[in-house]
């Protein structure tokens, strides 16, 4: 673990330019909605932006390594962390809602400690924290800093935010990555930021439905788009740039190579949409790899991510080096370190 002190950032699963097309949209309903989660969003964002940084959490000698789940309802509010409806070791609510966000936070926690012996996001036993019916028809859900935050969507465009497990694994996984390499939010370090919470949040429903990597969909909240929308999930790690294209929600942006890196001021310089690059990285060595992603190239990963390396400002090809460091560090000169070096490349992204 790093010993720098660690600076929130409110991180959503919904980008900001989708969520802008959206209340361009000619339905007012549906342009409503983007606009009260986009102020909603931006209100979150500043009260991160103002928070004092926090020193890292150390564990105790003597902590055990087991989930601390607690689940809160807003009950439509926007007051966090809300009303307690559910903590560790209780039995399930009637709220389908409620069951989800703690069974997905026991996933993630369960992917951390098995696959890779880290007792919670910080190493060192954090609470799980997760308000569900979060505001009215919030069409998002992020990670604050400090806890998780659900949404119940809008019921056109997208459905209930704990449906896809791997939401809440890539939420989650933001305060992971703000206990390690504290990856700045912004441009290519922004976009690694979101590529990783991407790629453990693919991990985490791979681990639990048992998934090698080829059986896998890598697509990135797959069952959260309503049925009418043309798409199949926000982001595709496999294909970046084909999860949507659809007359209301637009057509996804993600590019899978250097060649189309996206240069904008938006999006904090673009996080969600260039993450589509080290995303598509991952998948190549993965799937070149075989069996469970979680195991060889879901370690190189995790071991670059804990390494102590990384800078905040670390950008696509520092990263991309580091990655290959790693996979000889643990493995040699194998098939790993060639499948990732194989995988940068096809992106675009140079090693050497």
């Amino acid at each position: 673990m790093t010993s720098h002190a660690q600076h929130p950032v409110f991180c959503s699963i919904v980008p900001p330019h989708l969520l802008e097309h959206l209340a361009r949209s000619g339905n007012p309903a549906i342009a409503e909605t983007a606009r009260r989660t986009l102020a909603a969003d931006a209100a979150q964002r500043t009260a991160r932006r103002l928070a004092a940084p926090t020193a890292p959490a150390q564990a105790a000698p003597d902590e055990a390594a087991k989930p601390r789940r607690t689940v809160y309802d807003a009950e439509h509010g926007t007051d966090l962390p809300g009303v307690t409806v559910r903590e560790e070791g209780a039995e399930a609510t009637d709220d389908a809602t409620v069951n989800r966000a703690y069974a997905g936070l026991g996933a993630t926690f369960d992917l951390f400690l098995k696959a890779y012996g880290r007792n919670s996001m910080d190493g060192a036993g954090m609470k799980l924290l997760a308000t569900v019916h979060y505001d009215r028809n919030y069409a998002n859900a992020f990670w604050n800093g400090e806890q998780m935050v659900f949404g119940d969507g809008d019921g056109e465009i997208f459905l209930d935010f704990t449906v896809p497990v791997d939401v809440i694994g890539h939420e989650l996984t933001h305060g992971f990555t703000q206990f390690t390499a504290n990856l700045e939010y912004f441009s290519q370090s922004g976009a690694l930021n979101e590529s990783v919470s991407d790629v453990f949040g693919s991990l985490v429903k791979q681990y639990t439905l048992g998934q090698s990597a080829a059986e896998a969909d890598w697509l990135i909240g797959e069952g959260l788009l309503h049925e009418n929308v043309q798409g199949v999930a926000l982001r595709s790690m496999k294909a970046p740039g084909t999860a949507y294209d659809d007359d209301v929600l637009g057509k996804d942006p993600q590019p899978a190579h250097m060649d189309d890196y996206v240069r904008t001021s938006s999006d904090n310089g673009g996080v969600h949409i260039n993450s589509g690059i080290p995303n598509k990285a991952f998948y190549l060595a993965a799937t070149e790899l075989g069996g469970n992603a979680w195991e060889r190239a879901g370690q190189i990963w995790y071991d670059v991510m804990t390494g102590g390396t990384l800078t905040p400002e670390t950008r696509f090809t520092e990263f991309a080096r580091a990655t290959a460091k790693a996979a000889k560090a643990r493995y040699g000169d194998g098939a790993e370190i060639q499948a990732v070096l194989k995988a940068w490349t096809a992106v675009g992204v140079p090693t050497d």
